[in-house]
Formats: structure tokens, C-alpha cells, sequence
């Protein structure tokens, strides 16, 4: 995990990479409560007996299910000492250049962008970078922009 000691050390941080983060496994159990929360029951997703004889060869997590474990995959790539909270604030892109098959761990690698002082903060954008164990593209690559607001006594 990198640490930045100040607001001020990740304002020159920007064009660092950082990572990879630890494993992840995506499992079918996972897949199915992501699926019950969104309503998307597509079989490609929850039926691994039909998608054994799709075109992914087995069941594929949803891609919005990959983006919403950027908070954990990114979650130990990097801390800034004096931040109080820290808020997603928004996505500048997202991709998703190859399938996530259900059963496979995945892991992320970020690039800081941008950092750029707000009112009570910084807004940081980083490009963040989904790989699969054994996979040949990323399964995400999406641009995330966040907030992160100062403990007050800084």
C-alpha cells in the first residue's frame, strides 16, 4: 500500500501507478445476489448449465458488477493521512474489453490522473485497471473520480 503522508505529497503523485491490489475471487453465489439486487437474470450470468453452451463457455459476472468492486479491489492500493472521509463521486469512462468469468479472481492496478484541490478536500481521478487470473485483456477499465474531504484540524 502506498502512503501518502499529506494532501500535498498526492498533489505530486499525479502520474504514479499503483498496485496490483490483492485477489478476489467472483463466485456463482456472488453473481446470483448481484443479480437478485439488480433484477438482471440474464442466463449468461445464472445459468451455468445453458451458458456452458454460450458464447463465454460458462457463466460471466455482470459488468456492472465487476465496477461495483472497484471500492474493494482499490481499497488497500493506496491511503492519504488527514483525509476524514472519502466519497465516489462519479465515473469519467468504463469498459469492459473482456468477459469475467464467473469462478475467476480478479485484481486492480491504478494510475493517479489527476488531483485537484475542492472546497474541505481533494478531487482525485484515477484510472483503475481489472485483470482476471490468466485472463489476456482486462475485464474493466474505467476512469473513477472521488472525493476525498480533510479531518479539520489540518
Amino acid at each position: 500500500m502506498r502512503t501518502f503522508a499529506s494532501p500535498a505529497e498526492l498533489l505530486g503523485a499525479v502520474g504514479e501507478p499503483l498496485g496490483p491490489g490483492r485477489w478476489h475471487r467472483v463466485d456463482q453465489d456472488r453473481v446470483d445476489l448481484f443479480a437478485d439486487a439488480t433484477d438482471d437474470h440474464q442466463w449468461i450470468h445464472v445459468d451455468p448449465e445453458r451458458a456452458c453452451a454460450g458464447p463465454f463457455g460458462g457463466t460471466v459476472a455482470h459488468g456492472y458488477l465487476t465496477l461495483s468492486l472497484l471500492p474493494a479491489l482499490v481499497t488497500g492500493l493506496y491511503r492519504v493521512d488527514g483525509v476524514r472521509m472519502g466519497v465516489n463521486y462519479g465515473l469519467n469512462r468504463v469498459r469492459f474489453p473482456a468477459p469475467l468469468r464467473v469462478g475467476t479472481s480478479i485484481r486492480a492496478t491504478a494510475l493517479i490522473v489527476a488531483v485537484e484541490p475542492v472546497p474541505d478536500g481533494l478531487q482525485v481521478v484515477t484510472s483503475v485497471t481489472v485483470d482476471s487470473a490468466g485472463g489476456g485483456k482486462p475485464v474493466c477499465v474505467a476512469e473513477t473520480v472521488s472525493r476525498l474531504y480533510l479531518k479539520e484540524d489540518r
